[in-house]
């Protein structure tokens, strides 16, 4: 059974670990260290199975120009070991997640990710809401989920997130 959990300084060394197992390179475990020291409202949460920190997730707060009112996060990254993938764990990341973020008030969450997995969870392309992403990526990996209903009603234009992903 997998226990989700809020992530803890005594975790920061093994979420490192799986980050860069996780991906390509070591730039995403780079990028949560920054999040963790440069933002204030972060969701950060790990994935316990089998006694060993089997996932991560993290959630940061993005802009939406010109609508400062709004409370939006970003989704990532997220990763899960890769001897425990395809087993649910990163569904139950984004699940809880999503949970917490509706539960402390956020208005919507955005991802750049896979459209075959996040449309599951709610997800749509972003542009349904005539926003878009700062980067240049297809249209169908830019999503969002509106947590809060009607939140984004008159809401338009790009968001933009914190500067730490510049380095991704």
């Amino acid at each position: 059974m997998t226990h989700i959990r809020s992530e803890s300084a005594i975790d920061y060394d093994a979420v490192r670990y799986l980050n860069t197992a996780a991906f390509e390179t070591d730039a995403e475990a780079g990028l949560v260290d920054a999040l963790r020291d440069q933002c204030e409202s972060i969701i950060s949460l790990v994935a316990e199975k089998d006694d060993l920190l089997a996932g991560h997730i993290l959630f940061s707060p993005v802009t939406l120009p010109g609508h400062n009112h709004l409370k939006i996060l970003g989704l990532a990254p997220m990763a899960v070991l890769p001897d425990f993938q395809r087993q649910g764990i990163g569904s139950e990341l984004v699940t809880a997640g999503l949970n917490i973020c509706r539960e402390q008030g956020w208005d919507a969450v955005v991802v750049l990710g896979y459209p075959e997995f996040y449309p599951r969870f709610g997800f749509v392309p972003a542009s349904q809401f005539k926003i878009g992403c700062e980067y240049d990526v297809p249209d169908e990996v830019f999503m969002l989920v509106e947590l809060n209903t009607g939140a984004l009603d008159g809401c338009w234009g790009t968001v933009n997130y914190h500067s730490a992903f510049a380095d991704l």
